[in-house]
């Protein structure tokens, strides 16, 4: 087998084929079809990098042929072809089902206004870039044109297309923007599982780092309580100040021994403080003649080193790749690279037309990182559609602003709309700006809730990303939110187990859920991350005054608990939040259950955790399924069902499904019900035995804790029959946010002498109006006044 292969099955059904002289439609769900045209009568049926699975379940359609007309009618959608070279007047697509007032109608050439997709990279990018095209649009289809792509042949090796050829994909899946991302899966290859490490903090910086300077640092944040999973190392791993006769040093493959003399123990010390090792890598300047492995490169590929000639860089020479991997990588792996940061920035052209190097870096980097026998992983830019089989995306080195950080909510969120799930970007910003501590506070909130989590910045003494190089509100901002990421990671890794299985990306935008709403396609600083919470970022500056930071936000039908500040909101409305530095809003609807690491510190790389907390927003139904692995590239799995009984109070850990010995044998459980009200004794059970139970309340959390509970038992926890939701304590927290507010003393106590009065609350808002407020006072008061307005 060639060591380039990879599975794929890409010649459809038959059954799903409509051919005739130049043209081929293949039916490959009852929302997505294939189009082809070709002038010699010959259709392409080797795999690309966007399709590489066209052997799908044929569903059930139609065809009518007439002497001038082809018409092939889904479930989804209405085709209609002249069975002439392809145009606008000849080819056409209705999508069934009264999407619209209007008939949603594709014509072949059209503009379409797609709901996006995302971009190859975020480099220099100060606020909001175009973005190619998804499959998901609110016309109800999209078309993603595969006439260019680079081929596999039968032996994995790449192939440059036929000039002339069209070849594109049609979805019409009208507003199930889910369903359109599932086929897309179905057609182009599913996201494969993230190690789980890979799901913590990423500590990378350009900045010469020695190795006792590096290692200083790691211990740094451990001695500050501050998890790092992974260890990324810029290019200065390598020698970079070079012969100008060679070129430029950002290119190489040759330890700076100066910095780091012996690489292997360098390694070795990270890896025993529980980090995974990552090297940036350059490779368009292909191994120069001062390089360590020059000489080995030139006897692999038969040329005389003596020559000082350059080996180029050549991702269409075989035999280049081959020595790329075996000379120029295998060697630093077992020194103890664990993988790589591919940085090309070099653009789409080679010596093949048609053929992409990012394309076939990202491609076959993946491909061998699973040689070793772990799980794959590459670190690169993204190179188009299909680029979700290559995890995780390098999204570049955006501008330090806050235009930046607004949009980079909307650019993670709308990359799902063409199945790529995981970013990884520059938090805090790379480079350029101004030291802004509020911003880059911010920045780390929302890492917290992006893909990854990766600190990073451009080559500046004074650009650092340490929590203590900040003010103190800053430094405790920064440090509680890299300790809540790594607690984060039972829910995360669920979730990344949901993304490989079911197609179902960690981050999403509203309108997957909610695609018929308005407002679910209005408000960019949203997203759904995981299955369970709703975030809205903030993503401007806090008033100077109130101290506090503004967000409009949309929340659908339902009743919401923010898990930072406990606030409960009745759903369907749009409204302002506000938020102090050490929050932004992250929103669980009733019946939610989210697990964590009960840890305050989790360690580094923490396996599967002997002590989990899980949060239970009470007042309906849930049900989660916790899902832990081994960590192997064909991982046993083991399944806990989480389910909680609104009727009952009943909370209950199922004993673990499969492979059971993954986990420990024993295990504490930490359960917090949002709730403010509780019985005086929470009970607990054990297989249906009462068991010893630790009970601690605040003003609007009830934590039952167990201890040492075997994961093959059942555990019941008990807070009483239907348990409310708390009502928010109105008076309390208006009074706390009028006496952090830097305002005129006359103003606060007029404000709460209104909030505070039994007049009805349409009579309150009123007055408070009245007042002439400065619009930022106003608008926080009023949010807290009116969050469950339904109950008013």
């Amino acid at each position: 087998m060639s060591r380039y292969d990879f599975a794929t099955d890409p010649v459809a059904d038959p059954q799903g084929v409509v051919a005739g002289p130049g043209y081929r439609f293949t039916v490959l769900t009852d929302g997505l079809i294939r189009m082809e045209w070709s002038q010699d009568g010959r259709f392409e049926d080797r795999a690309s990098s966007f399709a590489v699975r066209r052997r799908l379940a044929v569903p059930e359609f139609r065809v009518h042929e007439t002497e001038g007309q082809l018409e092939i009618v889904t479930a989804r959608m209405r085709l209609r072809y002249d069975r002439q070279p392809f145009s606008s007047s000849g080819l056409s697509a209705t999508v069934l089902g009264g999407l619209t007032n209007y008939r949603s109608v594709w014509h072949y050439g059209d503009d379409l206004r797609t709901l996006g997709g995302t971009a190859r990279t975020l480099d220099e990018a100060d606020g909001p870039i175009p973005l190619e095209p998804g499959v998901t649009s609110r016309a109800g289809f999209a078309v993603i044109d595969d006439s260019d792509s680079l081929l596999f042949q039968a032996d994995g090796w790449i192939a440059p297309r036929v000039p002339g050829r069209i070849d594109i994909y049609l979805f019409a899946y009208g507003l199930e923007h889910a369903a359109a991302i599932h086929a897309l899966h179905a057609l182009s290859g599913d996201a494969p599982l993230l190690p789980r490490w890979a799901l913590g903090n990423w500590w990378s910086r350009y900045h010469r780092y020695s190795a006792d300077e590096y290692l200083t640092l790691m211990d740094r944040f451990r001695a500050e309580g501050i998890p790092i999973a992974v260890a990324v190392i810029d290019m200065d791993w390598h020698l970079t100040d070079v012969d100008p006769g060679f070129g430029s040093g950002w290119t190489g493959y040759t330890w700076n021994r100066a910095l780091f003399p012996d690489p292997r123990a360098f390694m070795a010390a990270l890896h025993a403080r529980g980090k995974r090792v990552s090297l940036n890598v350059h490779p368009a300047d292909g191994v120069r003649a001062f390089e360590a492995p020059y000489a080995a490169m030139c006897a692999a590929l038969g040329r005389d080193a003596g020559s000082g000639d350059p080996v180029e860089f050549d991702v269409t020479d075989r035999a280049f790749m081959d020595a790329y991997f075996d000379v120029l990588h295998r060697g630093l792996e077992a020194e103890g690279v664990d993988f790589w940061w591919i940085d090309w920035q070099q653009g789409a052209t080679s010596r093949v037309p048609g053929i992409d190097p990012l394309w076939v870096l990202n491609h076959f980097h993946y491909l061998d990182s699973a040689s070793a026998g772990g799980r794959p992983l590459t670190f690169s830019r993204y190179a188009g559609p299909g680029s979700h089989r290559y995890p995780i995306g390098f999204s570049g080195d955006t501008v330090i602003s806050w235009e930046s950080l607004a949009f980079q909510p909307e650019f993670t969120a709308t990359a799902s709309n063409i199945g790529f799930g995981w970013w990884s970007h520059d938090i805090g910003g790379h480079m350029f700006g101004r030291k802004d501590d509020e911003l880059t506070a911010r920045w780390t909130q929302l890492g917290v809730f992006s893909p990854i989590l990766r600190l990073h910045s451009t080559s500046n003494a004074f650009m650092t990303k340490e929590p203590w190089s900040f003010d103190e509100e800053t430094r405790q901002a920064m440090t509680a939110a890299l300790r809540l990421r790594q607690r984060l990671i039972p829910y995360l890794h669920t979730m990344n187990h949901r993304a490989a299985a079911e197609g179902s990306p960690l981050v999403q935008p509203l309108y997957f859920a909610w695609p018929q709403a308005p407002e679910a396609y209005e408000h960019g600083s949203e997203f759904l991350f995981g299955s369970a919470l709703l975030v809205a970022a903030i993503t401007r500056p806090r008033d100077p005054r109130l101290r506090l930071a503004r967000v409009d936000a949309w929340l659908p039908e339902g009743v919401w608990v923010d898990l930072f500040t406990d606030l409960t909101y009745d759903g369907g409305r749009t409204l302002a939040m506000h938020r102090d530095i050490r929050s932004m809003p992250v929103l669980a609807r009733a019946g939610a259950i989210v697990p964590l690491d009960a840890a305050a510190v989790p360690a580094d790389d923490a396996g599967n955790p002997n002590s989990l907390q899980v949060l239970v927003v009470v007042g309906a139904d849930g049900d989660f399924v916790l899902v832990e692995d081994d960590g192997a590239a064909r991982p046993r799995i083991a399944r806990t069902a989480l389910s909680f009984h609104q009727a009952t109070g009943t909370l209950t850990v199922h004993p673990v499904q499969g492979a059971a010995d993954v986990l420990p044998a024993l295990r504490d459980w930490t359960v917090t019900f949002m709730s403010a009200t509780g019985p005086e004794q929470a009970g607990a059970r054990v297989n249906g035995l009462a068991c010893q139970a630790d009970v601690a309340r605040t003003a609007t959390r009830l934590s039952v804790t167990v201890t040492q509970v075997p994961t093959s038992a059942s555990l019941e926890i008990h807070i009483g029959e239907q348990p409310p939701l708390p009502g928010n304590d109105v008076h309390g927290r208006v009074f706390a946010l009028l006496d952090a507010a830097q305002i005129e003393y006359a103003s606060k106590t007029r404000v709460f002498d209104i909030v505070a009065s039994a007049r009805p609350l349409h009579v309150r808002l009123a007055e408070l109006q009245d007042l002439a407020l400065e619009p930022a006072l106003l608008s926080a008061v009023t949010e807290i006044v009116v969050a469950r307005w339904a109950t008013m």
